[in-house]
């Protein structure tokens, strides 16, 4: 997908929030790789304000960013709108140091930037795909992120009282911020509005720019937009928030009762993993390895050759004897280092059942992939197990072995198995298992 600025220049003026300015803002093209930077016309150099998490310099019911003398405040609807409308280079220009509030959400900067027209640019859009799972906590506020191939937001949005919880999951793309996202307005707690004020804060607000809640009533101009608007509006929120990590993300998010001091946590977090990702070299692709016709047995590196697995989930430590085609056993030594044993069970370590039907799996793996020859380039997924039995515990200091025979392959593509694996001797579980062979590339 291609990087996108706008055609034409498009200017909006409003009151703010917090600091009550009266302030002009004009969006106008950026080159490409340019991102979104902010530029303040009204302090002599018209300083630039680049959008990343490491300009984050105040986070008290908003996202502040700052470059030396030079602050902009309130970014957050800003920044949501321009990634629900897929721009990625921009200049913002204002003439005060907070965005106008308007009626609280990002409709009306959304409206702006349509005016303004997306436009594709040559350049490719980078991505930052998480790749493991993280999170986050302050008191009772949690995120999580999790790998996931697009951008998903599931948010439960809770006050002291738990009298307005709301919950939503959704994924987010253009369509989706339009119709579901962008219009959902900021709302606060009456109850906090005096120590908002003491605090020099929401000096422009009122009830054209935001909902209050006072009790189990809804205070605003106009009725909900939505029924869950409160957690809409904390998605809004999260989505502005993140687009300081510099790169547009591909993750699942799941908040609960998220704030922007939380959302910027997250932020840092996936910051410091996207650096340390971009100063790794790639590793070179694995290339596809098969088992020579003479070879009875497999240490470790050739198990590590074949299987496509890696640790913590590498379950053989070495093919014992290679029967024939269609059978082999092969040896899995079971320590108290096991990560799963932290948590299975605290005082009593065993082996859970599903890893065992897993090593059981990649041994079949083992034999299906030696019938592969020199540019098949397949690797076996596993699809079913039947007939499951666990018989005894496994514990730490057993040694398992795995006994695999191949009872069936069709056409090439679906085969069977009978599966045990043997502690001492005696069965410790069994299965018939089913896989199937696809194309390693796809």
């Amino acid at each position: 997908m291609k990087q996108r600025t706008i055609l034409r220049e498009a200017s909006i003026k409003g009151k703010s929030l917090h600091t009550g300015e009266e302030v002009n803002l004009t969006l106008k093209p950026a080159p490409e790789n340019h991102g979104i930077v902010f530029r303040r016309i009204d302090i002599i150099g018209k300083p630039e304000l680049k959008s990343v998490i490491d300009h984050v310099d105040d986070l008290v019911r908003s996202t502040t960013i700052a470059d030396g003398h030079a602050k902009v405040h309130t970014v957050e609807h800003v920044l949501s709108a321009l990634s629900g409308c897929g721009v990625d280079n921009v200049l913002v220009e204002m003439d005060a140091s907070e965005p106008p509030i308007l009626d609280g959400s990002a409709k009306h900067f959304v409206n702006l930037i349509q005016e303004a027209e997306p436009v594709e640019q040559d350049a490719e859009r980078e991505y930052f795909k998480l790749e493991e799972p993280i999170s986050v906590t302050r008191g009772n506020s949690s995120i999580i992120a999790l790998p996931h191939d697009g951008l998903r937001i599931t948010c439960t949005s809770a006050d002291d009282r738990g009298i307005h919880t709301q919950h939503l999951s959704l994924d987010v793309d253009y369509e989706s911020y339009l119709a579901q996202i962008a219009a959902a307005r900021t709302f606060t707690i009456y109850e906090d509005i005096e120590e908002l004020l003491k605090l020099g804060k929401i000096k422009g607000g009122s009830l054209d720019s935001a909902i209050v809640i006072k009790g189990d009533k809804i205070v605003s101009k106009e009725p909900l937009r939505f029924k869950e608007e409160f957690v809409r509006h904390k998605i809004l929120d999260i989505i502005g928030d993140i687009v300081l990590l510099g790169k547009p993300l591909k993750a699942h998010i799941i908040a609960v009762r998220p704030g922007h001091a939380l959302n910027a946590d997250l932020t840092k977090l996936l910051r410091e993993k996207m650096l340390a990702k971009a100063k790794t070299p790639e590793p070179e692709k694995r290339q596809a390895q098969f088992i020579d016709a003479h070879e009875s047995s497999l240490d470790i590196r050739r198990v590590l050759d074949i299987l496509p697995h890696r640790y913590p989930f590498v379950m053989i430590d070495r093919v014992l004897e290679i029967i024939s085609e269609d059978e082999l056993i092969a040896l899995k030594n079971v320590t108290i280092n096991e990560p799963y044993f932290v948590g299975h069970y605290p005082g009593r370590p065993v082996m859970p059942g599903v890893l065992q039907l897993e090593a059981m799996a990649q041994a079949a793996g083992i034999l299906l992939l030696k019938r592969l020859t020199l540019g098949d380039h397949r690797i076996a997924f596993f699809m079913s197990a039947d007939k499951v039995k666990f018989r005894q515990a496994v514990e730490p200091g057993d040694t398992v072995e795995i006994h695999v025979k191949l009872t069936k392959i069709r056409a090439g593509k679906i085969a069977t198995a009978v599966a045990s694996c043997k502690v001492g001797g005696k069965v410790a579980s069994e299965a018939e298992l089913m896989f199937m062979l696809a194309d390693a590339n796809a």
